[in-house]
């Protein structure tokens, strides 16, 4: 599933999409999809596909939520299953508002925590049954209450014996256990999860992680760092982290991503198939 930063969703099998190798410089995404002027790609979904008994297709019919956050703030959820006929061009998946965009989107079980991360170093931690389930059109409800020059980057859902990675534009980062945010209100003003300086510039990612889990420092000059999350220290809410990658100058850090590997991918999809 591909969501666009307007709030439509496009979906495409994944052997559609041509297999490159890690140097090679790709294809449009717009040559993928039939994306609408001035769309850009603002989530990735990964949904496997399922069948029952009868070898019947029943991969939308899987139980499970879509969780929406938007720039400003706003956050919404919508069942899995209101999305199993998008057309070829797109279908709406949440209504933006005029001056908001989307920003990220979460699977969930509907029962889970979500915390919301701002470019300003803010969070906040809430229930995501604090937000009632709504159809695609909707616009959602408050999430966060933002200072009028922050802005969301990111969402992460809670995980057991996880920690939240926060990393900012000049490649600083750290670790902190969810422990540290307490569950709050949704729609308040938050607590500090890093502190944002000039040395660390605006908070551009953020991620939940497990010890074991690999990740990928993507820059915008095309610089990739795999690196394991053991290796990133773990520290407090309110300080400012450690240096992630050594950027050369002019450039910055634009994106993290978790690295799936063989082994993991095998796994999952073991547990995946006994649970089914």
């Amino acid at each position: 599933m591909f969501f666009t930063n307007t709030g439509r969703v496009y979906v495409e099998r994944v052997h559609e999409i041509p297999d490159m190798g890690r140097a090679a410089k790709g294809r449009s995404i717009a040559n993928l999809l039939e994306l609408k002027a001035g769309e850009s790609i603002a989530a990735l979904i990964r949904i496997v596909s399922q069948t029952d008994a009868n070898n019947e297709d029943v991969t939308w019919s899987q139980p499970g939520y879509l969780f929406f956050a938007t720039r400003k703030g706003t956050v919404k959820k919508t069942e899995l299953s209101d999305f199993a006929n998008v057309r070829r061009d797109g279908i709406i998946a949440i209504t933006i508002e005029p001056g908001d965009l989307l920003i990220d989107v979460k699977l969930t079980t509907g029962k889970d925590e979500v915390v919301l991360i701002t470019r300003e170093g803010m969070s906040i931690r809430f229930r995501e049954e604090d937000v009632r389930s709504m159809g695609r059109q909707a616009v959602g409800v408050r999430g966060i209450m933002l200072e009028p020059d922050d802005a969301v980057i990111s969402a992460a859902v809670v995980e057991a014996k996880a920690t939240l990675l926060v990393a900012s534009e000049n490649g600083i980062g750290k670790r902190t256990v969810f422990e540290e945010y307490r569950a709050q209100t949704r729609g308040g003003k938050g607590i500090i999860t890093m502190k944002t300086t000039d040395r660390s510039g605006g908070i551009i990612a953020a991620l939940t992680v497990q010890d074991a889990d690999e990740i990928m420092l993507i820059t915008v000059g095309a610089q990739m760092v795999r690196t394991a999350v053991k290796d990133i220290r773990e520290t407090g809410r309110n300080t400012q982290g450690v240096k992630l990658i050594e950027l050369s100058e002019g450039d910055r850090l634009q994106a993290i991503a978790p690295v799936i590997s063989e082994a993991n991918e095998a796994a999952a999809e073991g547990e995946e198939k006994v649970g089914g």
